[in-house]
């Protein structure tokens, strides 16, 4: 047995310790981060038709299922996670679960821009994802299964960990999430990640839009001018955007704004005023409210907290205790 298997073994091990705390009743359990859902079943399951809204990741901790889409039937366990194409429907069904052996898994639905955000920035491989885009686009399945690794296994649980505590919540699970996809786009599942990314998005004007205002966060934007881009008026714009995000569109801009200046704060290299003004704040002292509104700590302090888990992490070296923004 290789000490691969061991160590893959071990964290699957841990994987089902996380998901039967956290999803402690039979069926689904909701609640511990937007969009993440946590299954338990203590019974084989027969087929039944679930439908989706977004780009999911499925991933089993133990037990197994089958996913049937258009005909095609994709069994996965916990050697094995699922990617699922959004607004799908589909049968699926619990293979193998017991009292003693539930099934516990999770289903994280991702926003396809995130995907496009760090595909981007694995710049070795852009140039050949962006030129095939397209192909895949059209030959792409609605949902494929690929192994599961110890590299990926290690920021799921990561990232478990990090949503249940509120500091971590709010400063290490959205990295651990970027973390996620990035080792997701790292393996086989790289084009076809990328493909229903694209797809979902140019089947929805929102997301239109939303790329729009991604490129222009330091401009005054308003929802007259968000619903122009589309061709909507304003009150058909914002009813939609809501329905599609649970939010209004100022809400859902102020959170752009918010979670732009963090990834600047993380870069360190520009002041909290110019960051201020990159992602549209006029007011600094604004911005630092609206920051700690959202994070729950202020600019310097989050930047403090990032740094310090890179150090511990052995990411850091011995300049990173000074490569400090300048507040």
């Amino acid at each position: 047995m290789t000490s691969g298997y061991l160590l893959h073994s071990a964290g699957a091990g841990e994987l089902v310790a996380e998901l039967a705390a956290l999803g402690p009743k039979t069926g689904a359990n909701t609640g511990l981060w937007p969009g993440l859902t946590i299954y338990r079943f203590t019974a084989p399951v027969g087929p039944s038709w679930e439908e989706i809204q977004s780009l999911s990741l499925c991933v089993v901790a133990q037990g197994r299922k089958a996913v049937t889409v258009d005909g095609d039937k994709h069994v996965y366990d916990p050697f094995h996670y699922l990617v699922l194409a959004s607004h799908l429907h589909f049968q699926a069904e619990i293979l193998e679960a017991s009292i003693g052996r539930p099934f516990l898994s999770f289903v994280l639905q991702i926003d396809p821009a995130l995907v496009r955000q760090v595909s981007s920035d694995m710049l070795e491989r852009r140039t050949t994802a962006f030129r095939s885009r397209q192909a895949e686009a059209q030959a792409s399945p609605q949902a494929c299964v690929s192994a599961l690794d110890s590299d990926l296994l290690g920021v799921v649980l990561r990232f478990l960990r990090a949503v249940q505590a509120d500091t971590d919540r709010r400063v290490l699970a959205p990295l651990y999430l970027q973390e996620l996809v990035y080792r997701v786009l790292q393996r086989e599942q790289y084009a076809r990640l990328l493909a229903l990314a694209a797809a979902q998005a140019a089947s929805n004007p929102v997301s239109a839009v939303l790329e729009y205002v991604r490129g222009h966060l330091s401009e005054p934007l308003t929802v007259a001018d968000m619903a122009d881009l589309v061709n909507l008026s304003p009150s058909a714009f914002a009813h939609l955007f809501r329905d599609v995000t649970g939010r209004s569109p100022y809400q859902f801009l102020k959170e752009m704004r918010l979670d732009r200046s963090r990834e600047l704060l993380v870069d360190g290299d520009l002041t909290v005023a110019r960051i201020s003004k990159d992602v549209g704040y006029a007011s600094v002292s604004h911005f630092i409210s609206e920051f700690r509104g959202r994070f729950g700590v202020t600019p310097r302090a989050y930047y403090d907290a990032h740094a310090l888990h890179r150090d511990l992490a052995g990411m850091g070296n011995s300049s990173a205790g000074s490569r400090y923004p300048q507040l």
